[in-house]
């Protein structure tokens, strides 16, 4: 039987991951960014610009959604530490996307080399 870790593993060997100066290039020139993380995770902190679909709704809001249906769309992928997005770009390509590339060691990553974030400000309720 395949754990997660074997998943992934596999699917980081059928998809484009780019590293951190790459992917400054690549969410420039992309027409979509997708975090893949769970909507808690993206409010604590996701790359300027990002679109939230959380990876367990990935192939849903992407059927269901006019303007993500381009099969030629620039899509860059990122989660946390890359696990989710190498799934998320694996079922994107089985879907017929032909420009997805994932962001290689994810969130983490990109916020430990001091690249931009965006913290959304929730307003208190108290």
């Amino acid at each position: 039987m395949k754990s997660a870790h074997d998943l992934v593993t596999e699917a980081k060997t059928h998809i484009t991951e780019i590293d951190l100066d790459t992917a400054e290039a690549a969410i420039r020139e992309a027409d979509v960014v997708l975090d893949v993380r769970e909507a808690d995770e993206f409010h604590a902190g996701h790359i300027p610009g990002a679109v939230n679909v959380p990876r367990g709704l990935l192939e849903f809001k992407l059927s269901n959604t006019p303007e993500l249906s381009a099969r030629d769309l620039k899509i860059v992928l990122y989660c946390k530490t890359s696990g989710r997005a190498a799934l998320a770009a694996c079922s994107l390509h089985d879907m017929g996307y032909l420009q997805v590339q994932s962001i290689e060691g994810g969130f983490d990553a990109w916020s430990a080399a001091d690249k931009a974030v965006v913290t959304p400000s929730l307003p208190t309720f108290e």
